[in-house]
C-alpha cells in the first residue's frame, strides 16, 4: 500500500485486492454516515523501522477485545487477519489459529 502526505492530509492507495478489501473495512469501521460520530486513528506504541517495520493504530471509540483460538493450527509461521474489523496476529509454525468476529482469521502472508 502505498501512503501519501500532503500537509495534513493523508492518502492510503491500495496496490491489491487485499490491500483494497481492508481499507474498505478501515473506512466502515472509522465512518459514521448517518450519526456523525466518525472514529479516529491514533498511533500506539512506537514506529522505529530499524527495530521492527511495522506501525499500529488503535480505532478509538471501536470495541476491542480478547482474540479466541481454534483447534486448527497453522502450518506456517505468516500473519493471520480478521477482514471484518481488520485485527491481526503474527502466528508461528504450530500455533492455534484465532477466530475473531465469529470466524477463522486468515493468513495473508
Amino acid at each position: 500500500m502505498r501512503i501519501n502526505i500532503d500537509k495534513n492530509v493523508v492518502e492510503f492507495i491500495p496496490e491489491n485486492q487485499q490491500e483494497t478489501a481492508s481499507l474498505e473495512v478501515l473506512w466502515r469501521m472509522v465512518l459514521d454516515c448517518a450519526g456523525g460520530n466518525n472514529k479516529s486513528l491514533s498511533p500506539i506504541g512506537e514506529y522505529v523501522p530499524q527495530k521492527e517495520n511495522l506501525a499500529r493504530f488503535v480505532i478509538e471509540g471501536a470495541a476491542g477485545g480478547k482474540t479466541v483460538f481454534s483447534e486448527m493450527v497453522s502450518e506456517a509461521e505468516c500473519t493471520y487477519l480478521c477482514t471484518i474489523c481488520n485485527k491481526y496476529i503474527h502466528i508461528h509454525v504450530g500455533q492455534a489459529i484465532p477466530y475473531c468476529c465469529g470466524r477463522l482469521m486468515e493468513p495473508v502472508d
